[in-house]
Order: C-alpha cells, then structure tokens, then sequence
C-alpha cells in the first residue's frame, strides 16, 4: 500500500510540474504576433513557409515556445521586450485618429502620455467623439477591428428632426450605404423634442461614416455624434480629452469578446 500511495505522490507532482511549464508556454504564432512580427494569420504563413525556427530547428504550426528559447524570423532573432498597452480615451471632435498627419492636424496621439509605441484600434471621425483605444498589441487590436468578429460599437447620436417609429425600424433591419445594404442593427430612441432625436445605435461594421451615412438613407441629419461603448466596454465619466489605462478585468474582457 506504502509503495502504490508513493507513485500516486510523485504522478501528482509530476502533473502539477507540467502544468505549471505548460503555463509559461506560448503558442509560437501568438508570440511572434506580441512581438510586432504581425497578425497571428501572418505568423502562421511564417511558420508554414519555413523561415521561422526554435532553438536553430525549422518551427511548424503549433509550436510552443518559452522565455529561453531562441526564435528567428528570416535568420533575425525575435524577441518581445515591449509591455503591453492598453489605453482608454476620449477622443474630442476636431483630432484625427491616427499617429500623425500629413496636413499638421491634431492628432489622437497628442493626448496620450506613455512611452508605449501605441497606436489607435480603428478609427472615429474627425467630427466624432468618445471611446478610442489606444494599444501595442497587435493581435487585439487586428481582433477588435476585423469584420467577421462582429464586436458592437454603441454611438449616442443626436439627429435634426423626429425620428419616426418607421425609420428606426428600417434602420435596424439595414438600410442602403454606398449601395450596400448595412447589417442588422439596434437603434433606440432616447429622447426627443421639438427640433432633435437623440439615439443609441449600436453597429458591428465599421464602414466609413456608417452610423451618419445610415441616418442619411432616411432623410435625416446626425448634428452630433458620440461612442460609448465597445462590447460592454463603456466610456463612463471619462471627461473629453483624458485618458487612462485599462483595468485588469477591462483587459481581460476585451481579450476575450
């Protein structure tokens, strides 16, 4: 009995050891990614062209790597020594969101402070304020932003003229833009007076100038416009121009939307 308790112990320890190297393992394409090589779609063409090795031998699809290991791309060696990033802001009207701008505009960057190389995760309009990040992950920010993720952005919009129960059904159900029909939105009207119609819009495209170009389709104006959310991810009381880094549990949730 002594001896059959005693392989059970060192079975026990002998999982728990490997789980433990298993934890500091990374999938080789994900690190190449968080080292700025490119999308982890991009690694993967990488790996499978045979220009990426581990400790001199030639990487496959799937390998995983430690913090020892030696990683090339092309016969340069790969390392991340970059933190990741990752910044909320309010962006104003009147920046352009990109690092910088040919005609000498202000720009997003202007009003974060980090020694980080961030960089903005999809755009907002130059007349559009509220909710940017700011990040170096590249992985996230290519996740956040491609279509087929579908991840909501919610816009407060406030519209010249009433709103009809008509129109903002046709609104969600699409409408034309640039002779393509948008995806199934939803639209919720908040308040309305003798002039204006404010409204929540949430969409998961991010074609150019949607949610204006939408409320186009049916005649009516946007005079303002605003994002306060990315999945459940909101804005909050964030005054217009601050910034500040994201939470634990916000990095988490914005990694696995």
């Amino acid at each position: 009995m002594y001896y059959i308790i005693t392989i059970n112990i060192g079975r026990a320890l002998f999982l728990r050891t490997l789980s433990v190297l298993r934890s500091k393992m990374t999938r080789l394409n994900k690190f190449l990614a968080e080292c700025g090589v490119g999308s982890r779609r991009v690694c993967d063409k990488l790996i499978a062209d045979g220009v990426v090795t581990v400790n001199g031998k030639t990487a496959e699809l799937g390998t995983m790597v430690g913090e020892n290991d030696r990683v090339t791309v092309n016969g340069k060696r790969v390392e991340n020594k970059q933190k990741l990033c990752y910044i909320m802001l309010h962006k104003p009207k009147g920046y352009v969101t990109t690092v910088s701008d040919d005609l000498g505009r202000k720009t997003v960057m202007d009003l974060v402070h980090t020694q980080a190389r961030v960089y903005p995760v999809g755009r907002l309009d130059y007349d559009t304020e509220g909710l940017l990040l700011l990040t170096n992950d590249g992985e996230l920010a290519n996740r956040l932003t491609h279509p087929r993720n579908e991840v909501n952005k919610t816009y407060v919009a406030r519209v010249s003229g009433a709103v009809t129960e008509q129109e903002r059904i046709a609104l969600e159900k699409g409408v034309l833009v640039d002779g393509v029909k948008t995806a199934p939105a939803r639209v919720r009207i908040l308040s309305r007076d003798a002039h204006h119609t404010r409204c929540e819009v949430t969409v998961h495209e991010g074609r150019n100038h949607q949610v204006r170009k939408m409320f186009e389709a049916v005649g009516k104006e946007v005079e303002f416009l605003k994002r306060v959310a990315i999945g459940d991810l909101r804005l909050g009381g964030l005054s217009r121009g601050e910034s500040r880094f994201l939470t634990e549990s916000e990095i988490d949730y914005i990694k696995n939307i």
